[in-house]
């Protein structure tokens, strides 16, 4: 009668794992995952309670103690699973809302443009009333071309940039606003079309296109709609 032979390995394997073609064992869960260290650790229990000494037994607040930690570490690993899945949830919806945009014109909180077709259009938002609020244009060789606006009360202050009236050439161009003395300088708006909305490879926020104002953070769009 021939004994199969046996190697140590055969022997040896743990209980919840599996050999792969190298025979080499493969645990079936996870050994750092909480509930992992937690069926480990009741196992451990079980057994050091089956094998103590009857006349000398052991103090179980420390084991309660650590298996609430325990608990404690899982629930945790559970909340951060839920919010990397709310994180994707609002990835998805971010996509769907900035995919809607297309065509509409939008608001801007930026002080660069490109003007090469038509009027650049924006608004300055005036936290106090202003004897004065000038528009101050500057190329990309530094000239600079003002726009009177004149006296204006708190709010919205509605602008349109006419290249043929100020006779400015296509190009880049920067703007700020100056008001009376004393005051500080209000929030700049421009405002243009959305041409394409992209979702960057590597995650993070979506890129808005807009027309004359270049591609933004989709969070720098501060008003929908003319």
């Amino acid at each position: 009668m021939t004994i199969a032979s046996n190697t140590a390995l055969n022997f040896d394997t743990p209980i919840g794992s599996v050999s792969n073609s190298n025979g080499v064992a493969t645990n079936l869960q996870d050994a750092n995952s909480a509930t992992s260290l937690e069926n480990e650790f009741i196992s451990l229990m079980v057994a050091q309670i089956q094998n103590q000494d009857p006349l000398d037994p052991l103090d179980g607040t420390e084991y309660v103690s650590q298996l609430a930690q325990f608990s404690q570490v899982q629930s945790t690993e559970n909340m951060a699973s839920m919010m990397k899945n709310n994180m994707v949830l609002l990835d998805n919806m971010q996509v769907l809302s900035t995919a809607g945009l297309v065509g509409q014109t939008v608001y801007v909180s930026s002080s660069e443009f490109d003007l090469s077709d038509g009027q650049q259009k924006g608004k300055i938002e005036l936290q106090h009333p202003s004897s004065q609020v000038n528009l101050m244009i500057t190329d990309e060789f530094g000239q600079v071309t003002p726009l009177p606006l004149g006296a204006h009360p708190a709010g919205d202050v509605d602008f349109a940039i006419d290249p043929d009236k100020l006779g400015l050439q296509p190009g880049k161009y920067t703007v700020s606003v100056q008001v009376q003395d004393g005051q500080s300088k209000p929030n700049l708006l421009l405002a243009g079309e959305v041409q394409q909305v992209r979702i960057p490879s590597s995650g993070g926020s979506a890129q808005v296109n807009v027309q004359g104002v270049g591609s933004v953070p989709f969070y720098q769009i501060t008003q929908f709609g003319a």
